[in-house]
């Protein structure tokens, strides 16, 4: 047998390093993978015009049939009467896109998350991440539908890092609510929270954070910084934005079952 040439041998050892490495798909790969799992969440009332009011963001999980959200995206309270808004979501089966009802399951107030369900065939789902593990400096990506009312319902993607790590509890008001004071307020609260350097805006509240190589939902967007008003973040946009790691949603979805 003929000795291997240094070059050969070299060859050999990176090959064997590729193999061992976990794979990784490049973005605009892993933006086509989560984007059938991604729903619009909001109102339904076919005599309002529009019949469809955008609330926020939300995703497929678990057997497809679940969607995750923010709490605050789902109104505290619905009416089951003919004529009230009724809790929907906007979802893309194929080429078609449907309005579908959906319930509420379960809510977890303290870090602002739901589950919803319907009925019917499923939805592609993403795969949960391990929060635990993500650190600062990371880059991730989130998708959803900024400002949809507006901009329409069609699946943008922002790219970023983790850039801080942060201790943080979820207020009782909305995203478009939250100013500096609340900030401040909220630095002394009881769990840790992904500080995003990426812009997010109203309307991406309920979305996924996943990992830019791998795909993995590691968080859900859950607020954005805005300084003054919803219409002044659209010129200003402050470019701080946080999400709930992934691993809150994956012990709402244990106790669910």
């Amino acid at each position: 047998m003929k000795p291997r040439l240094p070059g050969q041998r070299l060859f050999a050892l990176l090959f064997c390093l590729m193999l061992a490495l976990p794979a990784r798909a490049g973005l605009p790969d892993t933006i086509e993978r989560i984007k059938p799992a991604l729903v619009v969440v909001g109102l339904y009332n076919k005599l309002k015009s529009p019949a469809f009011q955008m609330r926020g963001t939300g995703f497929a999980v678990g057997d497809g049939r679940l969607i995750a959200t923010n709490a605050h995206v789902v109104p505290e309270t619905m009416g089951n009467e003919p004529g009230q808004d009724q809790l929907a979501i906007l979802a893309r089966f194929g080429s078609e896109r449907r309005v579908i009802a959906v319930r509420l399951v379960t809510r977890d107030a303290d870090h602002d998350l739901a589950l919803l369900r319907f009925d019917g065939p499923p939805l592609p789902t993403v795969t949960l991440g391990d929060s635990d593990t993500v650190r600062e400096g990371q880059a991730v990506a989130f998708s959803g539908f900024p400002i949809g009312s507006v901009l329409g319902f069609s699946p943008v993607t922002h790219r970023g890092i983790v850039s801080s790590i942060t201790p943080i509890s979820v207020p009782g008001n909305t995203a478009s609510q939250l100013k500096t004071p609340s900030i401040r307020s909220l630095r002394s609260g009881p769990f840790p929270i992904f500080q995003l350097d990426a812009t997010a805006y109203p309307g991406n509240s309920g979305g996924p954070l996943f990992d830019a190589d791998t795909g993995e939902v590691i968080g859900i967007l859950n607020m954005v910084f805005i300084k003054t008003t919803k219409e002044a973040v659209l010129e200003k946009p402050s470019g701080i934005s946080y999400a709930i790691p992934i691993k809150h949603l994956k012990e709402l979805i244990g106790a669910e079952k």
